[in-house]
């Protein structure tokens, strides 16, 4: 080892500093590792976070997760110590100061793998030529172990498979399923051999309903279904979905709010499909197309439009591309941590974020994962989607011709939230700016390949005249909109043309009359009520500014439309693909303007009933970042239901906390199930699982509220007490740091990790993952982790809330509180908040745990939000450490033995599933 690669492995933590060599290791202090670090090439794990840990942002060297990524692209890896031991067969590393050697010993069996029987060979060698040109600190490593291939190698686009047109699919044939062949196929779904479960049959065939025929315009079948952790409700709705799928010829798309979920539903699938190819066909996972790498972009990285540290990540995502099942960068075969490795806009300008396709103008169409995606779900029985997705193809007539006519929501608690963001407006700097540059393109100093719409239909312009003008005018009119360079000039007080000077009045009037901590580097808002002079006199002109711009895009679309009808000689399939690429590009952008030129009309108006409108001044550690005027619905499930409730046929809503800490009429509410003439059928399953004897809740009575370090001193007990296994919830990133800052250390003395959300510089995904995988760390974070964290097993064992989840404040949250009763909302609020929390805790029949919140400032009424019969007990600090030391656990040494099973051994149900470690 020493004599081929001569450099030592550094390891940091938060309970020391190690150095390895061939000689062995020795502990240092922070300066001597930075100088090593400086001068030498070092061998680490997670550059940038040993790199944060040591305080030396700069920190680079030859970091294994970039190898192993090179090595073995779109396979899955935990990137820890632990995570490298399971991928290379060696033993893992007990304690800290073993790690580093540990290092120097994972890089020659890594290094051994182009040695032995390499799937992913093709391609490496041409790869890792172009990243020596790089001077990535691998190459030379990696290209003595690499042979030039005899025969010239396929590369990523040569190697990618084109995906085919096929006719239309037939509309779906009008059938029922009964309660007898549904419960048959669950039957074939659990095993034969799979504890019977009464809650999950009956919960099979309440969802039979919701794929029943349709007998009124307008009124789609719709069940609402609550059903408690461990019913199995996942395959309770794949019975009834597949059956009717298979039987009608139709798609069941299955829409989840987290990308967890998807990746979880598409591993249960293996159930319904257990054939590789056959699964392939009929299951297909759909994403927004900013999910997905852009090829177009990759390939303008890969030929100089990337440099430095950026090219690097391009070259390992192109490896990884041409081995990918999907394509997907975002919750797919990535590895979520990889671009957390790189600058952050690095990973962004390979998707499409910005609308900029130009779909069948492209040369890698053919070849392009989105494209695919969309085509194989057309044909597909189950469409694995998310709500924003699902919103945003019906509210944008996207895809009318494979419209789906039955859904289910899972997750549908979070259906309001969801299209509270799809149906909202922000006429802001950020929004203005980037639809300046889909219309204008590269203005001057500009970098990349973004092209204007000039460009993007040259030859539409050649042929129509009138469509040329409408270009030329759109380009004209997108001028007055904010440039590059525009917080700069707000803050001068010189803004240039009428939005930039309808953003200054926005901003001036939210600084006079916000409330909040805006001097705490928080964002400002206020109510778009009783406008100043400033502000009216500065949204005519504004306005004026958008009518010119949406007059010539309407007119354009119209136009491409015309173009589309008279078919002329030049209009091939691919010139027909990208012309109508560009009218529902068209349509979307012309929507939003008419959308801020309504928003516009408001000021100095009367209030809608319907919406809510305020000003707001984005900011991050006390700098602006984003300033504009807002506008949401007041009930986002009226449009909800109006695009896509009302245009199916049936649609099942189910989540273990459907009702919100209500009633069936807050489900009602906000699934927008009481917008339907039909009502919908509800059914309620009650979770199997003895509560009472598997957890308790704990309110912790003696640490002040607003004492920092009390609260600090009770999350490092809690966590000693029950060694690691806990998940910190925290209601605001500024506490969730302090508290990090303070216990991070302590935990590592006592030989317990921490991780935490907005600290390190790690994706939540790889967060979750981690903790899952390693039973004495413990983890801190926010909403994200409180709803979409799925730990079965010993690795959570304890939930631990620094306070009542009250909402924040805002005005959007003022105005329906105001339409929501008072009070009573923010209780409905609090209530699902605590039922998400705790719902992390018991995920499986043999989980035990317990649930504290640090809040002697909890009502009562609020109780109702935990399973009837779990214990609750108000408690002082000292009393709740020694219950949670009491948790039935199997430590050994502050580390657990892992749980290899798998899955359930019953063979059916969500918890089988959940427990799985992501693929």
């Amino acid at each position: 080892m020493a004599a081929s690669l001569p450099y030592p492995a550094l390891h940091a933590s938060h309970s020391g500093i190690w150095i390895a060599t061939a000689d062995g290791t020795r502990q240092v202090g922070r300066g001597e590792a930075i100088r090593i670090a400086a001068d030498t090439p070092v061998i680490v794990l997670n550059a940038v976070l040993a790199g944060q840990r040591l305080g030396y942002a700069d920190l680079s060297g030859l970091d294994l997760l970039e190898l192993f990524a090179f090595l073995c692209p779109a396979r899955f890896m935990v990137p820890t110590p632990r995570g490298l031991a399971r991928v290379t067969g060696l033993e893992v590393p007990v304690r800290d100061d073993e790690i580093a050697a540990f290092l120097l010993r994972a890089t020659e069996a890594m290094l051994a793998i182009p040695k032995g029987d390499w799937p992913e060979r093709e391609g490496a060698w041409t790869s890792a030529q172009s990243l020596a040109r790089l001077r990535w600190p691998w190459a030379p490593v990696v290209a003595e172990h690499i042979k030039m291939p005899e025969q010239h190698e396929r590369w990523l686009f040569s190697r990618l498979p084109e995906w085919s047109e096929g006719a239309p699919r037939p509309a779906p044939r009008t059938i029922s399923i009964d309660a007898a062949e549904t419960q048959e196929r669950l039957t074939r779904l659990t095993g034969s051999a799979a504890e019977q479960r009464p809650g999950q049959r009956a919960y099979a065939e309440a969802a039979i309903e919701a794929f029943e025929p349709r007998m009124v315009r307008d009124a789609p079948n719709m069940v609402l279904a609550e059903a408690g952790t461990g019913i199995g409700k996942t395959l309770g709705y794949l019975a009834p979905a597949s059956l009717w799928a298979e039987k009608a010829g139709g798609a069941v798309w299955v829409s989840t709010f987290t990308k967890a979920l998807q990746r979880q539903l598409a591993h249960e699938t293996v159930r319904l499909y257990p054939q590789a190819e056959v699964r392939k066909a009929k299951v297909v996972t759909r994403k927004g197309r900013e999910n997905y790498v852009c090829l177009l972009n990759l390939e303008d990285a890969l030929q100089g439009g990337f440099a430095g540290r950026a090219a690097v990540l391009a070259q390992l995502v192109a490896r990884w591309a041409g081995y990918s099942a999907d394509g997907d960068m975002v919750g797919g075969d990535l590895p979520g941590w990889l671009p957390t490795l790189f600058r952050r806009n690095g990973p962004t300008a390979l998707t499409d974020r910005r609308g900029e396709c130009v779909y069948a103008g492209c040369p890698h169409y053919r070849k392009c994962f989105i494209e695919r995606a969309a085509r194989s779900s057309a044909e597909a029985d189950i469409v694995i989607a998310n709500h924003a997705l699902v919103m945003v193809n019906a509210a944008r007539g996207r895809e009318t011709t494979s419209r789906p006519t039955r859904y289910v929501f899972d997750e549908g608690h979070h259906i309001f939230d969801a299209a509270d963001a799809m149906f909202s407006t922000a006429l802001t700097g950020q929004e203005t700016i980037e639809l300046r540059r889909w219309v204008v393109g590269p203005e001057s100093g500009s970098r990349g390949r973004r092209r204007g719409l000039a460009a993007r239909l040259s030859d539409v312009a050649s042929y129509d005249e009138q469509g040329a003008r409408a270009i030329s005018d759109a380009v004209t009119a997108a001028q007055g909109l904010a440039a590059d360079g525009w917080l700069q000039r707000l803050g001068e007080g010189a803004p240039f043309g009428p939005i930039e000077t309808l953003l200054a009045a926005v901003r001036g009037l939210t600084y006079a009359r916000a409330e909040t901590e805006g001097d705490a580097g928080y964002g400002l808002e206020t109510e778009l009520a009783e406008p100043d002079a400033a502000l009216i006199e500065a949204a005519g002109p504004a306005a004026h500014a958008l009518d010119a711009l949406v007059r010539p895009l309407v007119a354009l679309g119209r136009r491409l439309e015309a173009v589309l009808a008279e078919a002329p000689d030049w209009l091939d399939g691919q010139a027909r693909a990208r012309v109508e690429g560009a009218v529902a590009s068209l349509g979307w952008r012309a929507e939003t303007v008419a959308a801020w030129l309504s928003l516009l009309a408001r000021i100095g108006g009367p209030a809608s009933p319907d919406f809510v409108d305020w000003l707001a001044v984005d900011r991050i550690e006390g700098r602006d970042y984003d300033i504009g005027l807002h506008r949401h619905w007041l009930d986002p499930s009226k449009p909800f239901a109006e695009t896509v409730l009302k245009q199916a046929h049936g649609a099942l809503v189910t989540s273990a906390t459907l009702r919100g800490g209500g009633d069936w009429e807050v489900a009602e509410a906000r699934t927008g199930a009481h917008h339907l003439i039909k009502p919908a059928a509800r059914f309620e399953a009650v979770s199997p699982f003895d509560y009472a004897s598997q957890a308790e809740v704990l309110i912790v009575t003696d640490v002040k509220r607003g004492d920092t370090g009390a609260l600090a001193n009770a999350y490092a007990r809690l966590m000693s007490a029950a060694g690691g296994g806990t998940l910190g919830l925290f209601t605001a990133i500024r506490r969730l740091r302090a508290v990090h800052a303070r216990i991070a250390d302590r935990l590592a003395r006592d030989g317990l990790s921490l991780l935490a959300q907005h600290v390190d510089p790690i994706d939540t995904g790889t967060l979750v993952d981690i903790f899952r995988d390693d039973a004495s760390a413990s983890l801190l974070g926010t909403d994200a982790l409180r709803d979409g964290v799925d730990v079965p097993g010993r690795s959570l064992r304890l939930v631990v809330m620094e306070g009542v989840p009250w909402p924040k404040p805002t005005v959007l949250h003022a105005a329906r509180r105001l339409a929501g009763g008072g009070s009573a909302y923010d209780d409905r609020i609090v209530r699902a908040r605590l039922a998400q929390a705790f719902g992390r805790l018991i995920r499986r029949a043999d989980d035990h745990g317990a649930f504290v919140l640090l809040s002697a400032a909890m009502p009562s009424r609020l109780l109702a939000a935990f399973p009837p019969g779990v214990p609750i007990a108000r408690v002082t600090l000292d009393e709740a450490v020694a219950r949670v030391s009491r948790l039935p656990s199997v430590i050994e040494n502050g580390h657990e033995a892992r749980d290899d099973t798998g899955g359930d051994t019953s063979g059916g149900g969500d918890e089988g599933l959940e427990m799985r470690p992501a693929p």
